[in-house]
């Protein structure tokens, strides 16, 4: 059976997990999972973060992240490096770097994680 290829995310349950050892626990869903594609993605994940919540600073190893910042603002740690996010945003973590998102406003902060494998066949470095 075919999976479906057009999901809401206004109509997806979400469920409370605390990302990467951050503070409080961040609403998440992931929408689509390596199973889901052809390519070298490992998955799409949506989550929101309350105010206060964040995702903990972790290290990826050969896979590359994108963090499109969806509604909200908050504070990105990329690298060793603080810089505000916000709605519009499109952060990218490379492999073997080091990140994490907080939330330090008063309002929730949506956003996709989209990871994709950086180490897939075929891929052209440079």
């Amino acid at each position: 059976m075919e999976r479906r290829r057009v999901l809401n995310l206004n109509e997806l349950e979400l469920e409370r997990v605390r990302a990467h050892g951050g503070e409080g626990e961040v609403d998440f869903r992931r929408v689509f999972d390596a199973d889901a594609f052809e390519g070298p993605w490992s998955f799409v994940d949506y989550a929101v973060l309350a105010p206060g919540v964040s995702i903990g600073r972790h290290t990826h190893g050969a896979n590359e992240e994108l963090y499109l910042i969806l509604e909200g603002r908050g504070t990105m740690h990329r690298d060793g490096e603080d810089f505000p996010v916000r709605a519009g945003d499109v952060v990218l973590n490379r492999k073997h770097g080091t990140h994490g998102l907080v939330n330090d406003s008063d309002a929730p902060l949506r956003l996709f994680v989209v990871e994709v494998r950086a180490d897939a066949p075929g891929r052209a470095d440079g």
